[in-house]
């Protein structure tokens, strides 16, 4: 669910104290500690709570709000479990890692699993930039995912988000609640025939690494690339960070290699099923691709359009990493430093992409040109 746009936007100076805001919302008066990041001038806030989500409070909302000298803090990890049991339904538990907390209904075995996982994949994605010359932050809040058991309690747990398209999609990260929600990807109806090696770790590798569950893993990975990417600095929540370039660096890393131990040896490698779709997609690629690509986010949100939209945003994010390296990380820390809520319009979107790496049209035929002697 995106934040409705608060009017006449203007950035918070950098808060030192904590702010403590009433509102009343559906009827509920809801009390919120946190940082104001973005004041309107009408006197809507965008604040980030205790927790890490981000809540966007209109003016008449605002029932009361007071600040005290008490610096922001994030929850420390024992308020923050006991914050959101609180909100999930009755039998879940929590795994701690180094980056991640795991709120989990399904097996101990399984949290475990995905924990692992997840902390390879963030080994991986910081490995990757640090050796690209790009400082990541450290993650001011604990990196949660929440795990489902099954996939029916899933889907109405987030159809608050999501609404009637929570039963088709098996796991997203939300932007506004800075969590990851699944199910348990074993449950599946396809994987259903190898439920008996679910008990091991080494059982629940051998079912994910089927080709059949190649594609679903991959999703997950997708998501908990995205969450990496807002909380260390790559991209700001509610910034103007083209969907274009991060779903490109999301489906850059979304296929792991279950067989190995760090799960990544090949980053930056084909993505064999985005590169066939692109492939397909060129046959009637309009001349003008390149440029509602990179110019607004209309294609992603069509269904019609979306699967060729995001093969060609891996495509052109696999082209500018191997061919304008020092451009892309300049562009990369350019975005970087978006405030949340200020959003560039088309035309300003298209200028900020040719200041960085030349005019659309030479590029694009660089980039066709690239494309295809890609296999």
């Amino acid at each position: 669910m995106l934040l409705l746009l608060l009017p006449c936007l203007a950035l918070a100076n950098p808060a030192v104290a904590m702010d403590h805001v009433t509102v009343r919302r559906d009827g509920d008066r809801i009390h919120l500690s946190g940082r104001v990041l973005v004041e309107a001038e009408d006197g809507g806030l965008l604040l980030e709570a205790r927790d890490g989500v981000l809540w966007g409070l209109q003016p008449d909302e605002i029932v009361d709000r007071k600040s005290d000298d008490v610096p922001f803090s994030p929850l420390d990890r024992k308020e923050m479990a006991e914050l959101i049991l609180g909100e999930l339904p009755a039998g879940f538990s929590v795994l701690n890692t180094a980056n991640y907390m795991i709120f989990y209904d399904t097996s101990a075995t399984y949290a475990k699993w995905c924990g692992a996982l997840f902390e390879r994949l963030h080994w991986a994605f910081s490995n990757y930039w640090t050796k690209k010359d790009f400082e990541l932050d450290e993650a001011e809040f604990p990196l949660v995912a929440v795990i489902f058991a099954d996939k029916g309690d899933y889907a109405r747990f987030a159809k608050t988000e999501l609404g009637e398209a929570a039963g088709s999609i098996i796991g997203y990260f939300s932007l506004r609640t800075n969590r990851m929600t699944m199910y348990d990807l074993t449950g599946t109806e396809s994987l259903r025939r190898y439920a008996n090696a679910r008990g091991t770790s080494q059982g629940i590798t051998r079912i994910l690494a089927r080709p059949e569950a190649q594609l679903t893993v991959a999703t997950i990975i997708h998501e908990a690339t995205h969450q990496i990417a807002h909380n260390c600095g790559l991209h700001q929540r509610y910034s103007d960070c083209p969907v274009w370039f991060s779903e490109g660096i999301a489906v850059y890393f979304e296929t792991p290699d279950l067989k190995s131990s760090k799960g990544w040896r090949g980053i930056g490698a084909v993505n064999r099923p985005r590169l066939a779709q692109f492939h397909k997609y060129f046959r009637s690629r309009p001349p003008n691709s390149l440029e509602t690509l990179i110019r607004d986010d209309k294609r992603f949100h069509d269904a019609k359009q979306s699967l060729d939209t995001y093969a060609e945003a891996w495509a052109l994010t696999y082209f500018l990493i191997k061919q304008h390296p020092k451009e892309y990380l300049a562009y990369l820390r350019m975005l970087s430093e978006k405030k949340p809520l200020i959003y560039a319009d088309p035309k300003q979107r298209v200028a900020e992409f040719e200041k960085v790496f030349g005019d659309l049209d030479i590029l694009d035929m660089e980039f066709i040109r690239f494309m295809r002697r890609v296999r």
